[in-house]
């Protein structure tokens, strides 16, 4: 799949602008774009960076076949000229982004382009597209690995995914926002995200009693069976049939295997199926639950003393089923004139739609005793933000209200992907990602990660950056 050209998952109307850019002569022009998101999914405080991966390969392999340009052609809208530099297009923008894994707050830049205005326009779909997705179920994986309290998550969600990309792609999301691994094969195959899985009710039904399949399942996998145990009666058959091949195991010397709940009460199922494997002398057998989880039922069950090892969390992972749209937009930031980067600005009659002008950088502001984050402040992206020094930020919600921090380390959240078009950043293991991402979350305070009513992250423009801004808001509604 990922060998596929992508260049043409665009929107109609990049095309039609680039021509329209070309033939205006301004198609070299250099623009700065910025990707923001507005909102949070499910009312949380923060969300996590992911897709850069995808986003970097798209990059790296803009190019127009001949199908392509005859395609354009056919629509008898493109002039000549336009479908020539199309056929010798070259990706020359510089590119700056935030590390995948990372910590995100609404309003911030995470994504930022600079370069011709054609190249820089022609990208937006996949910039979106890459990394609202991925973000969207990095963001819900994190919760429920959150809910989960230190219990491993597997994402399940193949079969119930929009489309195999979904399914691939979703897969490496959740295990960068936390998940233990994944049901996708193929997500362990070509991006090392470990494949886990147990057995289907199909392989208890195939043999002829219970006990014959979880005996079956036992020879092929002694060191590694987890027996579902809900086909037919979970504290009948099930768990009784599972201690019998589980004692036959252990007198072969292999201590070790699981159950799997996937239908019924969670909680009272659990706990009777632990006290039965525990007076068995199983106490080393793991329950793991699965069927329609999310966050909040991994939560309550928990809560109500839920004998749970571990989960497996398909649909409502996988799909974001709560809130299945991130929300990122892509929106110009400045252009070049005789060398000098010029903000530009939308305005709105919804003021949370509004941009913030200028080509921009964003800090995070940590505390240097307790190392946790205290504010992100976008920034001119010429300015440094000295640490050395007291630095007054507004509060978000009630901005007439200052905040002076000091005694913190100022570090920079954007690193630069592309220069001049070429790939200058490490490829990083889906599991050197998942590592950093829970290096990141731990410099987030717990109120922040509250479910319900979570505090509200201070995200500050600098004062350069918010006097230009309201000198902008000044001409535009003056008028």
């Amino acid at each position: 799949m990922d060998k596929r050209n992508l260049t043409m998952l665009v929107d109609f109307y990049e095309i039609t602008m680039s021509n329209g850019f070309f033939e205006n002569g301004i198609g070299e022009k250099v623009a700065c774009f910025d990707m923001f998101f507005r909102s949070v999914p499910d009312k949380g405080g923060f969300a996590v960076m992911a897709g850069l991966g995808q986003l970097i390969e798209y990059l790296k392999n803009i190019r127009f076949d001949d199908d392509d340009i005859e395609f354009l052609r056919s629509k008898n809208l493109f002039c000549e000229e336009f479908l020539e530099y199309l056929k010798n297009f070259k990706f020359t923008c510089d590119v700056w982004a935030v590390p995948e894994g990372t910590p995100i707050f609404p309003g911030e830049p995470i994504v930022t382009v600079k370069g011709p205005v054609i190249q820089a326009q022609f990208i937006e779909t996949m910039v979106l597209l890459s990394i609202n997705h991925q973000s969207l179920i990095a963001t819900k994986a994190n919760r429920i690995v959150r809910a989960a309290e230190g219990r491993p998550v597997m994402e399940f969600g193949s079969r119930r995914a929009q489309g195999y990309d979904g399914a691939v792609y979703g897969a490496r999301a959740a295990y960068i926002g936390g998940c233990a691994g994944t049901a996708c094969a193929i997500a362990d195959k070509n991006m090392g995200v470990t494949a886990l899985g147990t057995m289907a009710h199909s392989w208890v039904q195939m043999f002829p009693t219970e006990l014959d399949a979880f005996r079956a399942y036992a020879k092929v996998y002694p060191d590694s069976s987890t027996f579902l145990v809900d086909t037919y009666n979970v504290l009948k058959s099930g768990v009784p049939n599972a201690i019998t091949v589980f004692n036959e195991l252990k007198a072969a010397g292999h201590k070790t295997g699981g159950i799997r709940i996937d239908s019924g009460d969670i909680t009272y199922l659990s706990k009777k199926a632990r006290k039965m494997l525990d007076d068995a002398g199983l106490d080393y057998i793991k329950i793991v639950a699965s069927n329609s989880l999310d966050e909040y039922i991994i939560r309550d069950i928990l809560v109500q003393g839920a004998k749970i090892d571990s989960f497996g969390v398909g649909e409502r992972l996988v799909t974001s089923k709560s809130e299945p749209v991130f929300g990122g937009v892509y929106k110009l930031s400045a252009i070049e004139e005789d060398g000098k980067m010029i903000p530009k600005i939308k305005i709105s009659e919804n003021a949370g739609k509004i941009t913030n002008p200028a080509h921009k950088s964003v800090w995070r502001l940590f505390d240097n005793e307790s190392r946790k984050a205290i504010a992100d402040v976008i920034t001119l992206a010429d300015e440094v933000i000295d640490d050395s020094k007291p630095y007054v930020i507004f509060d978000p919600v009630q901005t007439f209200k200052r905040k002076t921090v000091t005694n913190f380390t100022a570090k920079k959240l954007q690193q630069q992907i592309f220069k001049n078009g070429e790939c200058i950043y490490p490829d990083y293991s889906a599991d050197e990602l998942k590592k950093y991402c829970a290096e990141q979350l731990d410099t987030i305070w717990d109120e922040v990660k509250r479910f319900e009513n979570p505090h509200q992250y201070y995200v500050d423009l600098s004062q350069k950056l918010y006097d230009i801004k309201q000198d902008m808001l000044k001409i535009y509604f003056n008028d």
